[in-house]
C-alpha cells in the first residue's frame, strides 16, 4: 500500500527530451516506473528510451492513459506546463523545477485548486514508493518497502533519513518531498492526512526546516488528529536570523520561523524531535 504513486501509476514526462528530463526518465524507467509518454512541443512522433513523445499533454493522456505528470521544464515555461497538465485532466502533477516566481505559483495554485488537481512541488525531489514507483529524483537504491511514511521540505535530508531507516531495517511506505518554496502544492498537513488514512503506514517521519510556520500548523494537526506516532527533524537550527538559507521559504524574518519555535510546537504535540537526522530510527523504535 502507498499514497499518491504506486505500481499502477502511468507517468508522463514533460520536458522528456531535455538533458534533465532524459537523464531522470532513464532512472525512473530503470527503477520500474511505468513511464508511458513524454511531451516536448515540436517533437511529437519521436521516441525516447522506448517512450513515445507527443506535442501536447492532452494528446499524450488520450493516447496512453497517463495519470501523473512530472515536469523537467525551465522555470519560464513551467507555469504554462502545469496549466496544460491540469487542463488535460492529469490528477497529480509533480514539479521538479526550481526558481519559480511566487506570483506565478499563486496563479498556478488557484487554477489547480479549481480543477481539483494535486500538485507536489515546485523545487522538490518528487516521490518514491519503494519497490513500486519512483516519480522524481529521490535515489531509489537507498530505500526499501516498509511501513514508515516520510514527508519532507528538504531533498538531501530526505535521502539521508531514508538511508538511515533502511540501514536499520525500517522500510518506507512512501517518501514525499514537498519542497521548501513559500507557495507550493501539498503541504505537511495534506500528506500527514494521507499517511494517517493509509492502513499500511504505521509511523511517520516529518522533516522540516526554518522559515514560515508550516511545521507549527502541522504540530496542531498532529495533536488534534494524528493517530500514528510521528518523529521529526528540523534543519537550520544554527542559521543566523535574516539570512536566506537554501530554499526560498527557509528564511527567518521578524522573529518568526525559528527552529526553536518549531521544535517547541512539535514537542508539545508529543512528537519526538531528533537533534540529528541519524537519531530518527531510534525515535521510531
Amino acid at each position: 500500500m502507498s499514497i499518491l504513486v504506486n505500481k499502477d501509476t502511468r507517468l508522463l514526462v514533460q520536458g522528456i527530451t531535455g538533458r534533465e528530463g532524459l537523464f531522470h526518465t532513464r532512472q525512473m524507467l530503470a527503477y520500474g516506473t511505468k513511464v508511458v509518454a513524454g511531451v516536448t512541443p515540436g517533437k511529437g512522433g519521436e521516441w525516447v528510451e522506448g517512450v513515445p513523445v507527443f506535442d501536447t499533454v492532452r494528446a499524450a493522456v488520450e493516447s496512453t492513459g497517463a495519470n501523473c505528470a512530472i515536469l523537467f521544464v525551465p522555470a519560464r515555461f513551467a507555469q504554462d506546463a502545469m496549466y496544460e497538465a491540469a487542463d488535460a485532466g492529469t490528477p497529480l502533477i509533480v514539479t521538479i523545477t526550481e526558481n519559480m516566481p511566487v506570483q506565478d505559483m499563486m496563479k498556478v495554485r488557484s487554477h489547480l485548486d479549481q480543477k481539483g488537481v494535486r500538485l507536489i512541488g515546485p523545487n522538490c525531489p518528487g516521490l518514491l514508493t519503494p519497490g513500486e514507483a519512483k516519480v522524481g529524483i529521490i535515489p531509489g537504491h537507498v530505500a526499501q518497502p516498509g511501513n514508515v511514511g516520510i514527508v519532507a521540505r528538504s531533498g538531501t535530508l530526505t535521502y539521508e533519513v531514508i538511508n538511515a531507516l533502511t540501514q536499520r531495517g525500517m522500510g518506507q511506505s512512501t517518501c514525499v518531498g514537498i519542497g521548501g518554496d513559500p507557495v507550493k502544492g501539498l503541504d505537511f498537513i495534506d500528506v500527514l492526512e494521507l499517511f494517517n488514512a493509509d492502513p499500511h503506514t504505521d509511523k511517520v517521519v516529518m522533516i522540516g526546516e526554518i522559515g514560515g510556520n508550516d511545521e507549527e500548523k502541522a504540530a496542531e494537526y498532529i495533536a488534534d488528529h494524528m493517530t500514528k506516532p510521528v518523529a521529526a527533524f528540523i534543519a537550520g537550527q544554527t542559521a543566523p536570523p535574516g539570512k536566506r538559507m537554501g530554499h526560498a521559504g527557509a528564511i527567518i524574518e521578524g522573529g518568526s520561523g525559528l527552529a526553536s519555535d518549531k521544535i517547541k510546537a512539535l514537542e508539545a504535540a508529543h512528537v519526538r524531535v531528533a537533534r540529528h537526522p541519524e537519531e530518527i530510527p531510534d525515535l521510531l523504535d
